[in-house]
């Protein structure tokens, strides 16, 4: 039986334009990239030069302070670029995909942990606290893996594993087997996913329903139900397609980082999903393939122009360029429109088709309103872009933040902790239990605009630097 976590905390937004359940092949993409910025706290060293001839799961470069950790290339082909920013910084390694290339299996590792440290796909095992990627000699308290998104326009993880179920048991069972403790599973209600490894998992594998608004969905609120974090102590966890691609692993010994990938967003007339690997390029998923009734048609423009892109939700995912690359975490490439404008009169404004948490706006009670529903329609669906409606003023204290943040933590306490710098009261306020995507629902309704998950992130590598 499955243990039930209720989460009532949270919120829901709206957004149209989520994915239909159809997709492209789009493996033929040319142009794939391994991004360090991807990964916390990382400090690359670089491998290979420009030119040079790899193969699926040969390293790229690796972590200076572990070069066992090594960031491995997801297709066969020719590095094609070694992309740096201000002081030689490394911020991507492109790699252009041989077509005639085969996939062949690796060579045979002493145990699992080497196997994944060789071919790559360690990096994808994430550890709480930091969010940094796990080391490969600590021992977690537990592994953690949300089978599901709750964020706006999030993929189905049922439709995104469609025919991969087989893999991703095997992977479960092989992840299993790195921790002293369980793995937990967590999915939402009626998930069919479910039902098709609940009888093929291993002994030490629990099973979780988890139930409730967005962040429910987040690994964070389920870690903090089922096996919270203290100090000194560490918890993994690891993205559901990674799962399946460590299951092709152990039981093939190909590494092939398959990725199904949702493209989104109230501006596409087709959204859907994209069969391809991991990091593949944006820029042909979304306009390269505009005159192709498959693919996503921008109502704008096909130069993507008045459009912002970002790899991941649109609550706390990145801002990418045309031309950039999916993220190495990331099954989601969300598109909103800029909101590059002013208000005329802003607040002052009945709104009816702003989103309004605090019911600021007359929207706010339309959407609570059944009768308002059915008379007024276009008044009850909120339009979402970039524009923040306002500028950044100091930090007003109010009980919106409790109201969406499903921890046993004071939000508004630890947010002005982490902004003075107090260590000893963050960690007594349980900053070791949050990411920054845990309080991204809180940037979104604060009305005095402050960008909150810099401020945990800055706050969280300040603690893991001083525990190094």
């Amino acid at each position: 039986m499955a243990n039930i976590i209720n989460i009532k905390k949270g919120l829901d937004l709206p957004i149209n334009g989520a994915a239909e359940l159809r997709t492209t092949d789009a493996r033929s993409i040319t142009t794939y990239a391994v991004k360090p910025t991807d990964y916390v706290g990382l400090v690359p060293r670089l491998l290979v030069a420009e030119g040079n001839k790899v193969k699926a799961g040969d390293a790229l470069f690796c972590d200076k302070k572990n070069d066992r950790i090594r960031f491995c290339a997801p297709v066969a082909g020719r590095v094609k670029a070694v992309v740096r920013g201000e002081k030689r910084l490394l911020l991507a390694v492109v790699v252009e995909k041989d077509e005639n290339a085969e996939a062949t299996p690796l060579p045979q590792a002493e145990n699992l942990r080497e196997q994944m440290l060789q071919c790559g796909l360690w990096p994808m095992l994430r550890q709480r606290p930091f969010g940094t990627v796990a080391n490969p000699d600590d021992k977690p308290k537990a592994i953690v893996v949300s089978c599901f998104d709750s964020a706006p326009l999030a993929p189905d993880y049922d439709y995104l594993l469609q025919g991969r179920e087989d893999d991703f048991a095997h992977g479960v069972e092989a992840l299993a087997t790195l921790t002293e403790g369980k793995l937990h599973l967590c999915f939402r209600n009626g998930q069919k996913l479910m039902n098709k490894v609940a009888h093929t998992v291993a002994k030490n594998v629990e099973l979780h329903i988890v139930n409730g608004p967005h962040p429910a969905g987040n690994v964070g609120p389920q870690i903090a139900q089922i096996c919270p974090i203290n100090k000194g102590e560490v918890v993994w966890t690891m993205n559901p397609q990674d799962i399946a691609t460590l299951g092709r692993l152990t039981t093939t010994g190909i590494y092939c980082p398959e990725r199904v990938v949702a493209v989104a967003g109230p501006q596409i007339k087709a959204p859907h999903y994209f069969r391809t690997y991991a990091g593949a390029c944006v820029e042909t998923l979304v306009a390269g393939q505009t005159s192709n009734s498959n693919y996503p048609r921008l109502e704008s423009s096909e130069s993507m122009s008045g459009n912002r892109l970002i790899s991941g939700n649109v609550l706390s995912g990145t801002q990418i360029n045309a031309n950039g690359f999916v993220g190495g975490y990331d099954s989601l490439l969300s598109i909103l429109p800029e909101g590059d404008y002013y208000d005329f009169m802003g607040w002052l404004m009945p709104g009816l088709k702003k989103f309004s948490f605090s019911r600021t706006f007359l929207s706010g009670f339309f959407a609570r309103c059944k009768k308002a529903q059915a008379l007024l329609p276009d008044c009850t669906k909120p339009v979402f872009d970039t524009n923040t409606h306002g500028e950044v003023r100091p930090l007003v204290v109010t009980d919106d933040f409790e109201k969406v943040f499903p921890f046993d933590i004071y939000p508004v306490q630890l947010i002005k902790a982490c902004m003075i710098g107090d260590m000893e009261l963050q960690e007594n306020l349980g900053i070791y239990e949050v990411e920054p995507e845990d309080f991204a629902l809180c940037e979104f309704i604060d009305t005095s605009k402050t960008d909150i998950q810099p401020v945990i992130r800055e706050a969280l590598e300040t603690l893991r630097k001083e525990a190094m």
